[in-house]
């Protein structure tokens, strides 16, 4: 059953990563970069900074915070629990596949980028939705695009990004749901 999983999940990377162009690689690449969208969270906080004031805002960066750090860190126990090579570091793939990243790592399930973005996106938009109410369909869809521009570039399997979505949606919402007992309790009392 596993074994047919993962087959499928191979084929599947495989008809996705060769749907890229050179034309393309260049804004895939961009995407996949941690720091691209540096200026969309810098938004994100002017505009928790807007809706709930300056001590929120100190309660969300910590909170923020210990998310990411607690997405990331789980991931690499997966990925080191698991220990399922990337498509990059196999040798039957690397000649049936596109690979542009930069580098490849070692183990990939599941994907950090789709847990921490999805994580991001769900806490911010949850917080911002009696405020603006599509911004979480834009910030969904925003970490979908993320999540796939790591099958593009070759280093992920679809299985790491969706179980990496998954989990960043469900920290996302534990999170969110930690921001605001402690807005209630430290800001709102």
């Amino acid at each position: 059953m596993i074994d047919e999983l993962l087959k499928y999940d191979t084929e599947l990377f495989l008809f996705l990563n060769n749907l890229g162009s050179e034309t393309w690689d260049g804004l895939w690449l961009a995407i996949t970069a941690k720091l691209t969208f540096v200026p969309l969270y810098a938004v994100l906080l002017f505009l928790l900074y807007k809706k709930f004031g300056l001590k929120s805002l100190l309660i969300f960066v910590v909170v923020i915070a210990l998310m990411i750090t607690f997405t990331d860190q789980i991931t690499n126990v997966f990925k080191r629990g698991f220990q399922r090579p990337r498509p990059c570091g196999e040798t039957d793939l690397i000649n049936q596949m596109r690979f542009i990243a930069v580098r490849c790592g070692k183990y990939g399930f599941f994907s950090g980028h789709s847990s921490n973005s999805m994580a991001a996106a769900v806490f911010a938009g949850l917080m911002l939705k009696p405020y603006y109410k599509n911004l979480i369909f834009i910030l969904l869809f925003w970490s979908a695009i993320v999540a796939y521009s790591r099958i593009y570039v070759g280093v992920h399997y679809p299985l790491d990004i969706f179980c990496g979505l998954t989990f960043g949606a469900i920290s996302g919402f534990l999170f969110y749901k930690l921001g605001t007992y402690l807005i209630k309790r430290f800001v709102n009392n």
